[in-house]
């Protein structure tokens, strides 16, 4: 360990250096690599959080950098994938520690994979379909999780540690994955809101893994940084009743389906997720693609630019259609240029 790096941190007398080498000895994850993860990897990298898995579906688009840390306008301008350019980014600034980058989607397949080697999940999501998922695995593996959310410029933050506290669909009901609520497509978000969320998920964090279980929350946070408004809402008790951590019904671990992602936060983006993963051979779709635009091929990923819309695809076969609003249209491209 290096003592130099971390010489402040360790002089805070709650972390001290028994705490700095609990960090090194912690292995966490990081779900969704957009304005909030970007400040949750950061932070827990220089942290000294000795192994962090980073977890990102999507790539880098200039809309990305005005909150979005971790990258700049070569990123956006290359349509690099969030994952790897931030991995790339922290390696840089703390070489001693690991960072593992996945380029994924999480969902009921691959979820518990990615998940359950940690000690504690950090949500850096956009949206609640991918948040029930993470709490799903959380309350089922009895692994601790920060909740986290921005938009517009209020925030709200939660550390959720099944058996002790309430879970997430205690807190919200069996369902909010359908939609009804702002989002940064609708409202937008500003980027003051959300590095105070992702530091006080950063901060939970920190008090657990170093031990200083008596300081945590233990309640929700919610912030409103234009309107001046800081509050504390008590979670209560944890519901016996509840579906998930009374019953244990994982609904969305087990859903057994897979969906098409329609909206990405920022633009007008649809995911096609093709209903069987499959590898796929990137330098002969390259040449395939290649007649009908402009194709530039990282390894991890292939990005075509047609006419008046672009195609991320990556090696399971997932793509993004960039430019694309209807569904149906979204498909009949993804079948005529990839296959399915």
């Amino acid at each position: 360990m290096n003592e130099v790096r971390y010489s402040r941190q360790m002089l805070f007398r709650p972390i001290g250096p028994s705490g700095q080498a609990r960090l090194q000895a912690s292995r966490v994850a990081v779900v969704g690599l957009g304005a909030l993860g970007t400040v949750l990897a950061t932070e827990l990298v220089r942290a000294g959080v000795g192994f962090t898995r980073l977890i990102d579906r999507d790539v880098v688009e200039m809309s990305n950098l005005q909150r979005q840390s971790l990258y700049d306008e070569v990123d956006a301008a290359e349509g690099r994938a969030k994952a790897e350019a931030a991995a790339e980014r922290l390696r840089q600034a703390n070489a001693d520690v690991e960072i593992e980058p996945v380029v994924a989607d999480l969902n009921w397949r691959n979820a518990e994979q990615w998940l359950t080697d940690v000690d504690v999940i950090l949500d850096g999501t956009d949206n609640f379909e991918v948040r029930y998922l993470i709490n799903d695995v959380a309350v089922k593996h009895r692994i601790p999780w920060v909740y986290g959310g921005a938009v517009s410029s209020f925030g709200t933050m939660a550390f959720l540690n099944p058996g002790d506290t309430p879970c997430l669909v205690c807190l919200f009901g069996a369902d909010r994955s359908g939609g009804g609520t702002d989002t940064c497509d609708t409202v937008g978000v500003i980027a003051p809101v959300v590095a105070i969320v992702a530091s006080y998920q950063v901060a939970e964090t920190l008090k657990f893994l170093t031990g200083n279980d008596q300081h945590l929350h233990r309640s929700m946070l919610y912030v409103d940084v234009w309107n001046n408004e800081f509050q504390r809402l008590q979670m209560g008790e944890r519901n016996p009743e509840c579906p998930c951590c009374g019953q244990r019904l994982f609904a969305h671990l087990n859903v057994q389906a897979d969906s098409l992602t329609v909206s990405l936060c920022g633009r007008r983006t649809i995911q096609v997720r093709p209903s069987q993963e499959w590898t796929v051979p990137m330098e002969r779709m390259a040449e395939r693609l290649r007649p009908f635009g402009q194709v530039r091929f990282t390894g991890s990923l292939l990005r075509c630019e047609f006419d008046d819309w672009q195609l991320t695809l990556f090696s399971d076969g997932r793509a993004l259609l960039h430019g694309v609003e209807d569904v149906a249209r979204a498909r009949s491209l993804y079948a005529r240029y990839v296959g399915m």
